[in-house]
C-alpha cells in the first residue's frame, strides 16, 4: 500500500484535512492530528498556517521525485521562502523528521521493496540508494531494519517463534510518507498541529552590539570559543557591564553545510562606545520584533526546543519569520551550574 501511515496512535487522531497540491503528477494532502475541528486550528490566522502547510508539501514531494538524486537542501528552503536554518527546524518541528531524513528513509523503503520484488544485486540495490559501497549500504540499512540486505530478502525470523515471516518495507514516520512507485497515487502528510505547551512572548528589542570570537566547526565546540572570549574579554573589563550577556549566533544549518565548515559566534553583549581588545569581531543584532522563549535544562535539549519553536508555536502563531539571525543568550554559567538548570533565551526574528 502506497503512502500509508504506520505511526503511533497519537498520530492518527486526525481533526481535519488541509488543502491539496499538485506536484509533477503527484496529490499532496496534509492530515492534521492533535488539533481540534477541521481546516486550520482555531485561533491561527488561516493564510499564515496555510503558508507553512503549503512549503512542508512543496517539499515533501520535491523530496518524493528526487530519490535518484542528491538532495538540493539550499534549493528546497529557497523554494520554501526561508532561509535555510529556519526553514530545515521548520520542517523538523512540523513533519518530525529533517528532509535530509527522509529523503534517506524513503531511499531505504525503496532499497527494500527492490529487495523483496526483484532480483537485483545488493551492489546494485545500494547504489540506486545513493551509496558508494556494498558495505556502507549494509550498515545503514541494518541500523535501520535490524538485519542485513541479505537476511531481509530471505525473510525475517520471528524471535518469539523462530517463524520466518514478511519483512516490512515501510519504516516508521511521523509524517506517515512512504516510499510508492505509483506516481499517481496521493501522499497523506500527517502535521501535528497540536498546540506547543511552551511560554512564548514576542518582544520589541533593540539593537545590540556584540563582540564576538568566531568559532569555524562543529557547533558542539562552540565553548573553545567562548574560552577565547573570556580570555579577552576578562582582562578588557568587559564583563562589569550590566548589559553584558553571553551570546550565540548560528550562522548555518547543519544538515546543509559540513560540520567543519560551520559557522558561530560567540558573543558578548557590549554597550556602544566601548573599545574592543585586539582579537575580538564584532557583530550587530538589529532592533526588531523577535519570539522569545526560555529553556530549563542542558544544551544538549536546545535543538529539541528550538524545533518546538518553530514547529510547533510558529505555524500556529500567525507570525512569519523575519530577517536576520535567531541567537540564544546565556542567563548562568555552564561552569559552575548544574546541566538541568542552565537558562538558555532562545530569541527568534519576526517580519
Amino acid at each position: 500500500m502506497c503512502a500509508i501511515s504506520r505511526c503511533p496512535r497519537w498520530w492518527r487522531r486526525r481533526a481535519g484535512i488541509g488543502r491539496f497540491e499538485r506536484g509533477s503528477g503527484k496529490f499532496a494532502r496534509v492530515v492534521k492530528s492533535g488539533g481540534a475541528g477541521c481546516g486550520t486550528t482555531p485561533g491561527v490566522k488561516a493564510e499564515t498556517q496555510s503558508f507553512y502547510e503549503a512549503a512542508v508539501l512543496r517539499t515533501v514531494v520535491q523530496i518524493s521525485r528526487t530519490l535518484d538524486q542528491a538532495l538540493d537542501l539550499a534549493a528546497l528552503a529557497r523554494g520554501a521562502a526561508l532561509s535555510p536554518f529556519h526553514f530545515h527546524r521548520v520542517f523538523r518541528g512540523m513533519v518530525g523528521e529533517t528532509p535530509l531524513e527522509m529523503h534517506r528513509r524513503l531511499r531505504l523503503e525503496r532499497a527494500a521493496r527492490a529487495l523483496l520484488t526483484s532480483d537485483a544485486a545488493v551492489t546494485a540495490i545500494a547504489f540506486d540508494a545513493g551509496y558508494e559501497t556494498h558495505e556502507a549500504f549494509t550498515r545503514a540499512f541494518r541500523q535501520a531494519y535490524g538485519v542485513p540486505p541479505s537476511a531481509f530478502r530471505q525473510g525475517v525470523p520471528d524471535p518469539r517463534t523462530g517463524c520466518v515471516r514478511p519483512p516490512q518495507a515501510e519504516l516508521a514516520a511521523p509524517s506517515g510518507v512512504h516510499y510508492c512507485d505509483d506516481p499517481t497515487r496521493e501522499l497523506h502528510v500527517h502535521i501535528a498541529t497540536k498546540e506547543s505547551i511552551m511560554q512564548v512572548d514576542i518582544e520589541t528589542r533593540p539593537a545590540l552590539r556584540v563582540a564576538t570570537v568566531t568559532h569555524i566547526g562543529p557547533y558542539n565546540r562552540i565553548s573553545e570559543a567562548f574560552a577565547r572570549l573570556g580570555a579577552l574579554a576578562g582582562p578588557a573589563g568587559l564583563f562589569a557591564s550590566p548589559a553584558a550577556a553571553m551570546v550565540a549566533i548560528y550562522y548555518d544549518e547543519p544538515e546543509v553545510t559540513p560540520p567543519e565548515q560551520l559557522r558561530s559566534d560567540a558573543g558578548l553583549v557590549v554597550p556602544e562606545g566601548v573599545p574592543l581588545p585586539a582579537g575580538l569581531g564584532e557583530q550587530r543584532l538589529p532592533a526588531g520584533r523577535y519570539a522569545r522563549t526560555t529553556h530549563i535544562g542542558p544544551y544538549t535539549e536546545l535543538g529539541d526546543a528550538w524545533s518546538r519553536l518553530m514547529g510547533g508555536w510558529l505555524p500556529r502563531s500567525g507570525q512569519r519569520v523575519g530577517e536576520g539571525h535567531s541567537y540564544e543568550v546565556y542567563r548562568n554559567d555552564p561552569t559552575n551550574t548544574p546541566p538541568e538548570r542552565l537558562h538558555t533565551e532562545l530569541y527568534l526574528p519576526l517580519a
